[in-house]
């Protein structure tokens, strides 16, 4: 029978000063955002805007130029979810092959090598990727980063699929195949959606860094009309002076795709770390 205890008493005001401590920024941020001019030098920074006002955001989405925030944030949403769902498509693919190799040499040497991938910074390789993907045409469009990004985030998610996928048994897989269905078919209609918490997880840590990169973006985006959310923070928080406001409203808008995709894929995303600790 549960009872409430002094001890518990002082964990639960443990975890509400805590919870206090994490919301606190967000609350300083939004309440900054919705202050005006005048306001947010002529009152604390944690207090309450007197007169909530949304010009902050409407100046930051009507900038122009390499400023174009708007611009910006559907690019971004362009090249992190085509990039993404080819990390899933291309991810689970290599990951459910290396898993499944009748030859357990290959598949452990291959295993370790998008390893390595991992391991390796993709800025050791800026310039012979920056001359490749420019012979091939793929700078300055968002097709071409799609490519580039899932290049570079591939060996994480055939990583986290590889190792999901050795800990799944056959069993359905071999039923299937018993009741005639093909490999494809087994793969996309039953192995797939049973890796739905490794996909949550490959779709939240991948959306996660691409909608976050900066530096790919500002190299290979560098002179086009085509800038990502994090470039065109860049150039507009540099035209300001202390416009916090405006500041954090775009650092507001900057948030929200990526907190939508968490809040839509938490649970996958936290039984898949569930079954990769289990495993």
């Amino acid at each position: 029978m549960f009872r409430y205890t002094a001890s518990t008493a002082v964990r639960e005001v443990s975890l509400w000063l805590i919870a206090i401590l994490y919301i606190l920024p967000f609350f300083f941020v939004i309440s900054m955002a919705l202050k005006d001019d005048a306001e947010v030098f002529g009152t604390s920074p944690f207090a309450l805007p007197e007169t909530p006002s949304l010009s902050s955001f409407q100046n930051v989405l009507t900038a122009t130029g390499n400023s174009d925030v708007l611009a910006g944030l559907t690019n971004s949403i362009i090249m992190t979810g085509g990039s993404v769902l080819c990390l899933i498509l291309l991810g689970s693919l290599a990951g459910y092959v290396i898993s499944r190799s009748a030859s357990p040499r290959w598949s452990r040497s291959t295993y370790y090598l998008f390893l390595v991938g991992i391991i390796l910074p993709p800025q050791l390789a800026t310039v012979p990727l920056y001359i490749g993907a420019t012979t091939l045409g793929l700078t300055g469009s968002a097709w071409g980063m799609i490519v580039l990004y899932t290049g570079m985030m591939l060996p994480l998610a055939t990583f986290l699929y590889a190792g999901f996928f050795r800990g799944l048994g056959t069993e359905y897989e071999e039923a299937a195949l018993i009741d005639g269905a093909s490999r494809s078919q087994i793969f996309f209609r039953v192995v797939l959606p049973l890796m739905s918490p490794a996909t949550g997880t490959v779709a939240i840590l991948g959306g996660l860094i691409i909608w976050n990169d900066f530096f790919t973006a500002l190299v290979f985006l560098g002179g086009s009309e085509v800038q990502t959310l994090p470039v065109a923070m860049y150039y507009y928080v540099g035209s300001l002076v202390s416009q916090w406001n405006q500041i954090f409203a775009i650092v507001i808008i900057s948030m929200v795709p990526i907190l939508a995709l968490y809040m839509f894929a938490q649970k996958k995303f936290i039984q898949g770390f569930a079954g990769g600790l289990k495993g």
